[in-house]
Parts: C-alpha cells; sequence; structure tokens
C-alpha cells in the first residue's frame, strides 16, 4: 500500500533524505520514528503529495505519488503535526467542508461525523464556533476530519498531541479497528510506548537515512537490548537525559 524507493530530497543545499526506501503492507501499522530534525515530517509530506521528491520514487495503492498527488489524496487521511484549522467555524461547519472535498454526500457526512463525534465525545459542541475550544478538542476535530472518508492509508504526524488519557485510548482503539479491516497506517511520534504497543513494524530513521526496520523484537535483537527506548538511543547514537543532565550540571559547578 506504501512505498518508497531511494527517495532524495533537499532544502535548499541540505540534503534532507538520503535515499530512503522501505513498504508497509496492506492491514498494517507501520511506526516512523526517529530524533528532531530526522526527516520524518518530509516523508509524510512527500508520501502525501504536499511536496515533491528530487529525485525516488513513491506509490500509495500502486498510484504514482508524483505523477498524480490528487488522486493519491481522494484514498489518503492526514493528520499533521500543526494541523491548520478555520476556527471562527463550527466543527460541523469544518466537517462538512471537508467532506465536500472528498466528494463525500450529504448523507455520508451528516452520518460519520456525527457518529464519530459521539465515539471522541464532542458531539454536544457540534456547532459552537471552535474559537473557544481546548488544543485537545481541537485535534478531536483533527482526527475526525482525517477518517470520515474511510481512507485506505492514514498517515499520523503526532496524532496525540493535546489529547486527554480517555482519547488517545479511543484513537488507539480506532486505528487498531482501522487495520484490521485492512486500512494501512504510517505513524510517526516520539512516543515510544504507544508506538511499541501498537505497531506491527517499526522504521528508524537518522539524519535522512533509513537505519533499522523489522518488528519491535527484530530492532530490540539488532540492538541487543531489551527496551525500545534504550534500542532507539543506541542505534540513533544520540545521548542519554542523564547524560545531558549531567553535563549541564556539570558545566554549571
Amino acid at each position: 500500500m506504501i512505498e518508497a524507493i531511494n527517495i532524495v530530497k533537499y532544502y535548499n543545499d541540505k540534503l534532507v533524505l538520503k535515499g530512503v526506501s522501505f513498504s508497509v503492507g496492506e492491514g498494517e501499522i507501520c511506526g516512523y520514528i526517529g530524533p528532531n530534525g530526522a526527516g520524518k515530517t518530509t516523508t509524510i509530506k512527500i508520501l502525501t503529495g504536499i511536496i515533491k521528491p528530487n529525485s525516488g520514487l513513491a506509490y500509495i495503492n500502486g498510484i504514482n505519488v508524483v505523477e498524480k498527488p490528487d488522486d493519491v489524496k481522494k484514498i489518503i487521511g492526514y493528520i499533521p503535526e500543526h494541523a491548520p484549522m478555520f476556527e471562527t467555524l463550527t466543527p460541523m461547519e469544518f466537517l462538512s467542508f471537508v467532506g465536500k472535498i472528498y466528494g463525500m454526500s450529504e448523507g455520508e457526512i451528516e452520518r460519520n461525523v456525527f457518529e464519530l463525534m459521539e465515539i471522541f465525545e464532542i458531539y454536544d459542541f457540534k456547532d459552537e464556533p471552535m474559537l473557544s475550544f481546548s488544543k485537545g478538542m481541537k485535534q478531536k476535530v483533527i482526527l475526525i476530519s482525517a477518517i470520515m472518508h474511510d481512507p485506505k492509508v492514514l498517515f499520523l504526524d503526532e496524532p496525540l498531541n493535546g489529547l486527554d488519557t480517555n482519547a488517545i485510548q479511543i484513537f488507539k482503539e480506532m486505528i487498531k479497528k482501522m487495520a484490521k479491516n485492512g486500512k494501512t497506517i504510517f505513524y510517526s511520534s516520539h512516543l515510544l510506548d504507544v508506538i511499541e504497543r501498537i505497531c506491527d513494524k517499526l522504521i528508524i530513521i537518522n539524519k535522512g537515512k533509513i537505519i533499522a526496520s523489522g518488528t519491535v523484537e527484530d530492532i530490540l535483537r539488532e540492538a541487543n537490548v531489551s527496551q525500545l527506548n534504550e534500542a532507539f538511543i543506541k542505534l540513533t547514537g544520540i545521548e542519554t537525559p542523564s547524560e545531558k543532565i549531567d553535563k549541564f550540571l556539570n558545566r554549571s559547578k
């Protein structure tokens, strides 16, 4: 369902992606993890047709993303890390607008949106302007906008921002059931505990290159550790929080 083949991306003279290749199958939940600046969001923007690679190929459900970005956007859902919203609108107005972009009928929009609002517990606020909403409530609207059209592939970039514990559990259960129904989930996050519990496979990217991929067990075995956070630190070579704190405290003596 998702295939990246030797994707290269520059921003001006900076090489951000250095020949990234991977595939994610139908019904899989794939975690995409790496340090800040590793290239995670750039990868997702290329796969969703928002930006073009300098070279390489990307396919979603067999569709060439560069050649037919509009066709790809019809069959995917996307939750960006910082999603723009028309906050003067009500959730119903905003989601109706999104549904029409996806070509949904009025009946489909109303049925799907009402059911999802009930699931995410914001139905009572459907006709209130979102200006007064908390970050978590706005994020629930964004989540609904990404799945209301029943996408074949769902791209998630830090989707849990601002959500309370109950909403997080609801969303995790939602994407598990979507995967069981054959949807492909591509999940980028720094929350390794969540990634570890729900993902079928992991891809670790660092400095624009894929450095490890496989199941959680594969990654742990490759790093020869017992915890995913330990594997992440070892494989990426980043400093541990303890090392950073010690440096600061020792420097300030």
